[in-house]
């Protein structure tokens, strides 16, 4: 990968990227990290992001498995 390019944080639904970004912050806010009131994540350690990332993950994962346990095939 190149120098400075940031290909993994891809939205892959444009209209996704508000509600992905206040999700961040909330998942932060639960997890006891200060979210910058800048917008800039760069000046927080690598720790506290990979936390708030490993959380959003751990979310994503369970509304899923949820997901897919209440459809109607699964019940």
């Amino acid at each position: 990968m190149a120098r400075g390019s940031n290909t993994s944080n891809i939205i892959v639904v444009r209209e996704a990227k508000k509600a992905m970004d206040q999700w961040k912050y909330e998942v932060a806010n639960e997890i006891g990290v200060q979210p910058p009131a800048d917008g800039y994540w760069g000046n927080l350690s690598s720790r506290d992001c990979g936390a708030v990332g490993g959380h959003m993950v751990r979310k994503m994962i369970e509304m899923a498995e949820r997901s897919i346990a209440n459809t109607p095939q699964n019940r």
